[in-house]
């Protein structure tokens, strides 16, 4: 450590991103990235694009790309906020509006970015237990708390809350913000967006990087209250006031507007999830309802870092977590249908399957 570091980074422990990487050859079913290309309008954005204009400031507000989100979700573009990344939407709403003087509420297993937020904003936090079936229940969100907040599918556990739950949770909790993160809401569940309109305190955030097969554009968005989004508006302007550039802003539109081949895209992840589902659970594996783009799963008899090393010396990456509870878990994002069949074949020979 420096002894030039600001005193709080020092303990600070940073996010650990899935690995990516640079060896030919593998099967890449670690970091949940679409399987499939983005959508041929985007393509088209991109082979068109005048370079000319790259020596120009893209638009700070990103105005062209909030109405295209909000005509797609039929709200207000004031009610939308845009940001580089649903990780950074996710760190500028823990600084705009859960640093409170009472407790966030948030799941104990989620996305482990929201515990570096936590510590690197000072934020009280209480961990909730997910249920003994991996549930999040939101009869357990209660008491006072400085905001709520959950993943919807939740990650890396692929179950989702629906939305008479989150209804009730509203209903009840009237007096601090409710953040659902819905990064893989497209494949299966139903959005909180509907919900925008009715709760005030309510702030869905999203992302194109799943969905919309543009993890390397780095495109994410919330939509709630313009309250809420004028919060969000004022510390990203506090800190950078241009975090998209053209062409994030112009392919994300163009992925928008292309929704035959979305539809399309996430029917054929859907379909391969259900087919990958069905094949582990032939070799033994138990798998949790999945509503995302990768499934949850763990073999009574082969401990899952085994089953993980094994998958590795074969050219097939998956993810395994070590925290208690979920570390005898594998999580395997859903890829093309020729990836999935390949690491069924390379179970399939396991001596121990």
């Amino acid at each position: 450590m420096s002894r030039f570091w600001s005193p709080a980074i020092q303990s600070l422990v940073p996010y650990t991103p899935g690995e990516q990487p640079k060896v030919d050859g593998l099967i890449k079913l670690n970091t949940n990235e679409n399987p499939y290309p983005p959508a041929p309008a985007v393509e088209a954005v991109l082979r068109h694009f005048d370079s000319e204009r790259l020596r120009l400031y893209p638009d700070p507000d990103c105005q062209a790309l909030k109405q295209a989100l909000a005509d797609d979700a039929g709200l207000a573009r004031n009610q939308v906020f845009v940001g580089n990344g649903s990780d950074e939407v996710l760190a500028l709403t823990f600084m705009a509006l859960l640093r409170q003087p009472k407790p966030l509420l948030l799941p104990e297993t989620s996305y482990s970015f929201y515990n570096v937020y936590i510590d690197l904003f000072g934020i009280d936090a209480r961990h909730i237990p997910l249920t003994e079936d991996f549930r999040i229940d939101l009869d357990d969100y209660c008491g006072e708390n400085g905001g709520i907040i959950f993943a919807n599918p939740n990650a890396p556990t692929s179950i989702s809350v629906d939305l008479a739950a989150l209804k009730t949770l509203l209903e009840r909790n009237t007096d601090s913000v409710v953040v659902v993160d819905e990064a893989y809401v497209d494949f299966g569940a139903a959005s909180a967006t509907r919900l925008v309109e009715q709760y005030p305190n309510l702030l869905v955030i999203q992302t194109f990087s799943k969905s919309r097969s543009l993890a390397g554009m780095r495109v994410g968005f919330a939509f709630g209250h313009p309250d809420l989004i004028e919060a969000l508006e004022r510390v990203k302007n506090s800190f950078n006031s241009y975090p998209l550039d053209m062409l994030a802003q112009q392919t994300a539109i163009a992925a928008i507007e292309d929704k035959e081949y979305f539809t399309a895209c996430i029917n054929r992840v859907i379909e391969t999830r259900s087919w990958t589902t069905e094949q582990l659970q032939k070799l033994g594996f138990e798998v949790l309802p999945s509503h995302t783009n990768f499934v949850f799963t763990s073999h009574p008899q082969v401990p899952a870092a085994e089953l993980m090393q094994y998958l590795r010396d074969n050219k097939i990456l998956v993810r395994h977590f070590t925290k208690p509870g979920i570390d005898n878990h594998l999580r395997i994002t859903i890829g093309t249908t020729e990836e999935m069949e390949a690491l069924i074949s390379c179970l399939q020979a396991h001596p121990a399957l």
